[in-house]
């Protein structure tokens, strides 16, 4: 049987740590493709490029009959996962897998995510997809703890399919380099950022912002994604794309709207 082809991508850029030890990992399973932003894309989200040109270039940073073929893109993480599918890839891909991002996408951060927004847009494509992050802000953050347990989820993937509509946000605590204490499914725990702004004056007299703020979780359930975090366990969340709240037609519905 022929080895599954495996679309590699992530927000962090091509360069990124996270995304060449996922290369590694992913090779071992099939044949891998990659196309990934040319430089950082984190908290783009599901944005696309409407108003500016794209441009991709290959790029090699191994050699080998292994080697994958890879491609740098100047756009979004979800302008990636369309050219790939689209116009740089030989057919569609049996999985496409994001990451490994730097830094936690649990909880409310899937909603601002250019790595989970990425496998999102190729979930919509209808190909099974998962988005991988570290709890790990750090350039030179370990990966290597959890390199089982990626490729475990990936092969299970690969063999007993993602439902229709469902893309995997899968988080790995940070563990110091010990191993996780294995893999918890879990729901998206309720939480919000409190955000500030931190007001300067540029030399010109001009005032400009950084964005910066405190996570605050507000969900005591011992089954969301951020317990299984912080208890050591990596988290794997079924996302859907579909936003519709479906509890809520019925108390819509009871609405006077048609008077």
């Amino acid at each position: 049987m022929s080895k599954p082809l495996i679309l590699v991508t992530n927000d962090d850029g091509i360069t990124a740590p996270g995304l060449r030890a996922l290369v590694r990992y992913m090779k071992e399973i099939g044949n891998v493709m990659v196309v990934a932003p040319d430089s950082p894309q984190s908290g783009m989200g599901h944005a696309i490029t409407l108003d500016n040109t794209l441009y991709s270039k290959q790029v090699i940073f191994e050699q080998g009959k292994d080697a994958p073929v890879e491609f740098s893109c100047s756009g979004t993480p979800a302008d990636c996962v369309k050219l790939a599918l689209q116009e740089l890839l030989p057919k569609k891909p049996d999985i496409c897998v994001s990451g490994i991002n730097h830094g936690s996408n649990a909880s409310i951060n899937v909603i601002y995510s250019g790595t989970m927004s990425a496998a999102i847009e190729a979930g919509i494509e209808g190909i099974p997809a998962i988005g991988f992050s570290l709890c790990d802000y750090s350039w030179d953050a370990d990966f290597e703890p959890a390199e089982q347990f990626v490729k475990t989820i990936v092969r299970q993937a690969l063999e007993r399919g993602i439902p229709n509509g469902v893309v995997l946000n899968v988080n790995i605590p940070r563990t110091n380099g010990e191993s996780p204490k294995g893999i918890k499914v879990c729901r998206q725990a309720r939480a919000n950022w409190k955000e500030k702004f931190d007001k300067r004056t540029n030399p010109m007299g001009k005032d400009y912002y950084w964005l910066t703020g405190e996570f605050v979780l507000l969900d005591k359930g011992e089954d969301t994604d951020e317990w299984a975090l912080a208890n050591g366990y990596i988290s794997v969340v079924p996302t859907q794309f579909d936003l519709t709240a479906h509890h809520a037609i019925q108390d819509v519905n009871n609405w006077t709207l048609n008077e």
